[in-house]
């Protein structure tokens, strides 16, 4: 069992930000910046691409609602929405989660760093849409 189902069954103990019957949010042991929250929906999929749109669209509604909660009431400055899916991006648990991460500032913890393009972006087009 993953753990984020024995988190979800009540096994492994958490700190809950919100939980109702499809949807569990908890502070992330990690805690990369203060209210790191990781929402995921009770039932078991490996990532979201696995979910179907209809749950992965209630699901993003409630990290919207629970963002924007965290984000006030710990007078972030904004928040990133955060899916890694499958392990080479970082995923480390199986199991569909959005990470809400609070920023307060410019030297928070969390970076991204875009590379400027050096790709045929018309070649890479065709690639995508070559169905």
């Amino acid at each position: 069992m993953c753990i984020f189902c024995s988190i979800i069954e009540g096994n492994i103990p958490s700190k809950k930000v919100y939980e109702d019957d499809e949807t569990l949010a908890i502070l992330d042991i990690s805690q990369t910046t203060k209210g790191h929250t990781l929402v995921m929906p009770k039932k078991h999929y490996d990532n979201f691409l696995a979910m179907p749109s209809k749950e992965f669209g209630k699901l993003m509604e409630k990290t919207k609602d629970i963002a924007a909660k965290v984000t006030r009431n710990l007078d972030a400055k904004g928040c990133n929405i955060l899916i890694n899916t499958n392990e080479v991006a970082g995923q480390s648990v199986m199991h569909t989660h959005v990470h809400i991460i609070p920023r307060y500032d410019e030297t928070d913890t969390v970076s991204f760093s875009f590379t400027e393009n050096k790709l045929d972006l018309d070649e890479v087009l065709r690639q995508i849409n070559q169905d």
